[in-house]
C-alpha cells in the first residue's frame, strides 16, 4: 500500500506542476518544474521505486537503490530551477 502512495504522490506533483506551468513563460516553467520535482517527486517517487525494487528482488537491502534515486532527482529539479531563476527573458525587437 505504501508503494501506491508513493506513486501517487508523485503521479499528483507531475499533475499539479504541468496545470501550473500552463500558459507560463518558458522561465516560470523551469522555476515551477525544479521546485515540484524537488519537494514532492523525487521523496515519493524514490521510496515508492526502492520499496519496489526491495518486493521484486526480495531483499530488504534492495530499497537502498532509493539513497541513489533521490539525490539524482533532487539535483535535476535545483539545476532547473535555477535556470529559470537565472535565464533572462527574451525580449521581441519591434522596428517601427
Amino acid at each position: 500500500m505504501a508503494i501506491v502512495i508513493g506513486y501517487i504522490i508523485a503521479f499528483s506533483g507531475v499533475l499539479a506542476a504541468s496545470v501550473i506551468s500552463l500558459d507560463k513563460p518558458q522561465n516560470k516553467k523551469y522555476m515551477v518544474w525544479g521546485i515540484v520535482l524537488m519537494i514532492p517527486i523525487s521523496p515519493a517517487f524514490a521510496f515508492a521505486a526502492g520499496l519496489s525494487l526491495a518486493v521484486i528482488v526480495g531483499s530488504g537491502w534492495g530499497g537502498m537503490i532509493m539513497w541513489y534515486i533521490f539525490p539524482i532527482i533532487f539535483i535535476i529539479g535545483l539545476v532547473m530551477l535555477l535556470i529559470g531563476i537565472f535565464k533572462k527573458e527574451e525580449t521581441e525587437v519591434v522596428n517601427s
